[in-house]
């Protein structure tokens, strides 16, 4: 196991001078706090025996009545609550698929780049990533159709296909509508499992909800999903939608694991989802996310210098960000954070090592004007980054060195020195 790259910079983000393009906080202050805060209180005064005891490791049953409710919203109409466990946030339930299905040496298929939280779970259980090549269209079936073929001929088990289909993190690309049908198609072809990450599904801009892969075959995907992006993280709700087989092996590893999710947050969120308008409230966070989006990349189409690409999400909450050529977003990052600007540099997101040329942007907590300072900030770093280029004469690993007799490379500091102790590319972006 090793830190992730997004909780190194967590002493430097709560900094108030910094501004934070790291983080993919959602903004909960939009929700109507007071309501909430009484609903709970409600909760406990009224229901306390139950709220604060312990509770079924699959899960309150009310709860999962209310998630199927959800999950149709996305074209899953067929799921039973038996089918679904209750985890600590969608962490823990992709934390469960994985205990229960790898053993080490497996090798699991992910996107290139991947969401950080999945590569520590995967790794911490001695699994082997092979990342998966993208577009602006999301994960490219023939590439994953090799992938396979090679693992296998190569002796290798390949145990599931793992992919955050909507605004992905941290692309903040969709999956097309035809290849989510040919994956369900090389799915049934090769008997390959899809583990499905959909936790910003319901936060699209432009469009209705996507039909969920689990809505197209219901034996063949396993469905992770999460209240901390609709509703609050800090209650830590998430789900995992299984085939009843598989469904008991994870209350099983639920059991060893915590016991029982916590009682009090799964009564708040089936509180929440029967008395308020929780429909209505994903559309106010969803109106907040597209200005904040609309800011930055309005903000990177003025300010970028020649030779940045991004992407252009339709929802969620990310902006995958390539650097001009020669420049490397790790290195860079304690500049950056000397600027008061933070971001999350693209080695994170692999599995092997590469991404060094890319950043993820997150504009779903800062205020947009806030955001075009961020923009700004980095930008102007940016630019002093190509102007030591025009000096000192590149190499292959994005570093850089004087030029002349006694060469040598300049140390460059960690952005642990700010906060403590603690090359290819995979898919072509978009110029806004």
């Amino acid at each position: 196991m090793k830190t992730s790259e997004i909780r190194a910079l967590f002493s430097v983000v709560s900094r108030p001078e910094v501004v934070s393009l790291a983080g993919g906080m959602p903004a909960v202050t939009a929700l109507p706090l007071d309501a909430v805060g009484s609903m709970i209180g409600e909760l406990v005064s009224g229901m306390g025996a139950q709220t604060l005891q312990y509770g079924s490791g699959q899960g309150d049953p009310r709860l999962r009545e209310r998630i199927c409710d959800v999950m149709a919203l996305e074209g899953i109409t067929d799921a039973s609550p038996s089918e679904v466990v209750v985890t600590v946030g969608s962490q823990q339930a992709l934390d469960l698929v994985t205990r229960v299905f790898i053993d080490p040496g497996d090798v699991v298929l992910a996107e290139g780049p991947s969401y950080v939280g999945a590569l520590g779970v995967f790794q911490s259980s001695e699994a082997r990533v092979r990342h998966v090549a993208m577009d602006d269209d999301g994960l490219i079936p023939e590439a994953v159709e090799e992938a396979l073929l090679e693992s296998r001929a190569a002796g290798d088990r390949v145990k599931f296909l793992y992919t955050v289909p909507n605004f992905h993190n941290p692309a903040g690309v969709t999956l097309s509508e035809p290849r989510r049908q040919a994956l369900i198609e090389l799915a049934n072809r090769y008997d390959l499992l899809i583990i499905e990450d959909n936790p910003y599904g319901l936060l699209g801009f432009e469009h209705e909800p996507l039909r969920a892969l689990r809505a197209r075959d219901n034996q063949r995907v396993i469905y992770l999903g999460s209240f901390s992006k609709t509703f609050s993280p800090g209650l830590r709700v998430g789900w995992v939608l299984a085939p009843l087989a598989v469904r008991e092996k994870l209350v099983l590893a639920t059991e060893a694991q915590v016991l029982c999710p916590p009682s009090l947050t799964q009564y708040a969120v089936a509180r929440y989802l029967d008395t308020q308008p929780w429909r209505e409230q994903i559309k106010t966070f969803t109106e907040l996310y597209r200005e904040r989006r609309d800011a930055t990349l309005e903000s990177l189409a003025a300010l970028m210098p020649a030779g940045t690409t991004w992407t252009r999400p339709d929802g969620g909450f990310y902006v995958w960000l390539k650097l001009p050529h020669g420049l490397d977003a790790k290195l860079m990052q304690p500049r950056a954070v000397n600027a008061h600007v933070a971001y999350v540099p693209g080695i994170g997101f692999y599995a092997d090592g590469s991404g060094r040329e890319y950043m993820r942007l997150s504009y779903c907590y800062p205020e947009p004007d806030r955001i075009r300072e961020g923009v700004r900030r980095l930008a102007r770093v940016i630019e002093a980054e190509l102007d030591l280029h025009t000096t000192f004469d590149t190499v292959d690993t994005g570093t850089f060195r004087a030029v002349g007799p006694g060469t040598r490379t300049p140390q460059v500091p960690d952005v642990e020195s700010y906060v403590g102790p603690a090359n290819r590319d995979t898919f072509k972006d978009d110029r806004a």
